[in-house]
């Protein structure tokens, strides 16, 4: 039986979203989960929608600043990667709490487009004066989120 969890995502002390997920693989680190949409109707970014059957896969490190989400549609094609920066998940009571630092990263399925997103948002935080040093792992968590998926194995090579 596939244990069933609850990712809560929390931004600036409040929760964000929080929603039901299947577990995949927990190996000490990395959490894996599976998840559908969880927002209602269509989001529409502009480089990619996120829409009703569409399937999150989302891998959540505990010693990592950031989160990895697969993105596919209902009939199984991958649209690409959304990467959260977070701070490290805490897995405990069957949630995974995960606190969101504004910056994002969207990699498409080819690899042929590599999005920094949110940078405004994170700058008008103000976490850099309130908590310089989680504001500092965001940043190199972008970076090296940024570096890897421009890499020749890409995202693909943090999700064995």
């Amino acid at each position: 039986m596939t244990a069933q969890l609850t990712v809560v995502l929390t931004k600036a002390g409040r929760t964000k979203i929080r929603y039901p997920a299947a577990q995949v693989s927990d190996d000490g680190d990395r959490i894996s989960v599976r998840a559908p949409w969880a927002a209602e109707g269509v989001r529409d970014f502009g480089f990619v929608r996120f829409e009703p059957g569409d399937v999150f896969v989302e891998h959540f490190w505990r010693t990592r600043w950031y989160a990895v989400k697969e993105v596919w549609t209902a009939g199984g094609v991958l649209k690409g990667w959304y990467c959260d920066v977070t701070r490290p998940a805490v897995v405990r009571s069957g949630e995974i709490l995960v606190e969101d630092l504004d910056l994002d990263l969207w990699v498409s399925a080819d690899g042929s487009s590599v999005l920094r997103l949110d940078e405004d948002e994170f700058a008008e935080s103000g976490l850099t004066a309130t908590d310089p040093e989680a504001a500092a792992q965001a940043v190199r968590a972008l970076d090296a989120l940024d570096e890897q998926a421009r890499s020749a194995a890409g995202l693909s090579a943090l999700l064995p």
